[in-house]
């Protein structure tokens, strides 16, 4: 009957162990959820507070505009020739983009190219697509645009 009594005891023993142990690991798996829960918050913030301070910058700049004011010229190859253009800044923005010469340009692909020059003023940017159909004339003016802004932006 002693027997009997000390596998009991060794029994309840193993099995407060093991409550205990499984209880340990509940706690670990908390222990890290949770800090993979700080980890992931903090990262938010550090997002939050990039897009701010990105947002401010960019407030910043169009208060200030990209650009310096003045008339700044630009050149790019064309279809059938080199096109040379000029584009005014004021108060930071582009007012106005015009094409100052394309003597070798022909004539119909260039008006269908000139479209895209209110699109530019709008974005503010050269960036902006290329006509179909007058790829390579759009593409001159793109390209001599994007030249001008180059001289014109600002701490360059």
């Amino acid at each position: 009957m002693n027997g009997f009594w000390v596998r009991t005891a060794s029994l309840l023993a193993v099995l407060g162990i093991l409550f205990r142990y499984n209880a340990v690991l509940e706690n670990r798996g908390r222990e890290e959820e949770f800090i993979r829960l700080c980890a992931q918050v903090e990262a938010m913030e550090t997002y939050i507070q990039n897009s701010q301070e990105a947002e401010s910058q960019k407030e910043d700049e169009q208060e200030d505009g990209l650009y310096a004011d003045g008339e700044w010229e630009g050149q790019a190859q064309g279809f059938g020739g080199e096109i040379s253009l000029r584009v005014k800044v004021e108060k930071g923005e582009i007012t106005d983009i015009s094409i100052v010469s394309a003597e070798k340009e022909d004539e119909a692909y260039l008006s269908m190219a000139e479209t895209m020059i209110p699109a530019m003023m709008k974005a503010q940017s050269a960036d902006v697509d290329t006509v179909t159909g007058a790829t390579f004339s759009s593409t001159g003016i793109r390209d001599a645009v994007a030249q001008a802004l180059k001289k014109a932006v600002k701490d360059s």
